[in-house]
């Protein structure tokens, strides 16, 4: 994506609110060789270039004074209720040396998978973007990963996945973190505790009437008087 700033030359809070005020937003371009700058960008170009996914997550072409240079975006500082930037940042990108960034998860065809379309399981997605490093030329807008091959009572973990090339994840102290996890939908649970229920109930006439006859046979058995015992001779 490209995008056009333009030279700012003064700085502080007021100017910066006078900006703000003719449609404008302040910003600052720093990293690589070069020395920060400070730098204007038209607001309401922003602010429809920030509603794309990859205005957040792509090597951006920054045309400044003439020349265009490689840029990330780093930051953004939002108005608490206005739809207004306040501030923006982005870091120059140089070819040889790694970026280290969160770029976007996309999850595919997890309806075809047998968790969902045969057992009727939730697929609860763990982990919406991942913080990777990589070399610019190597940086992906997202990572699709697939989920046709999920099961009941399985989780997706990173080392399951295959990153594209150049790309490492980094994890933060954790090795194999779970990205998506299969559950048990509500409903099927209910109406699993249903179905055992039923059973439950089934069961207990049956057994009240297997339990009858003996009761009844003891009943009888202590109705009947007992035997006299024969007289003794004398």
């Amino acid at each position: 994506m490209k995008f056009v700033a333009f030279e700012r030359k003064a700085e502080g809070t007021g100017a910066s609110r006078r900006l703000r005020n003719i449609g404008k937003t302040p910003g600052i371009v720093y990293g690589g060789s070069g020395q920060p700058q400070l730098i204007e960008l038209d607001h309401n170009a922003l602010w429809h270039a920030l509603k794309k996914e990859a205005f957040h997550s792509s090597i951006l072409d920054m045309e400044l004074a003439g020349n265009t240079a490689k840029v990330l975006l780093r930051d953004v500082q939002y108005h608490p209720y206005r739809q207004q930037v306040q501030h923006i940042d982005f870091q120059r990108v140089e070819a040889n040396t790694r970026l280290h960034m969160k770029v976007p998860v996309h999850y595919k065809n997890a309806e075809e998978s047998e968790a969902v379309k045969l057992e009727h399981c939730l697929v609860n997605p763990v982990v919406t973007e991942l913080d990777i490093s990589c070399l610019p030329a190597d940086l992906p807008e997202f990572i699709e990963i697939d989920l046709s091959g999920l099961k009941k009572g399985t989780s997706l973990h990173l080392n399951d996945i295959t990153l594209p090339k150049g790309v490492k994840a980094v994890t933060h102290g954790k090795p194999n973190p779970v990205l998506v996890s299969v559950v048990v939908a509500a409903a099927e649970e209910s109406a699993a505790d249903a179905a055992a229920g039923a059973e439950t109930a089934a069961a207990a006439p049956a057994a009240d009437a297997k339990a009858a006859p003996a009761a009844k046979g003891g009943k009888e058995a202590a109705a009947k008087p007992a035997a006299k015992a024969p007289a003794a001779k004398k």
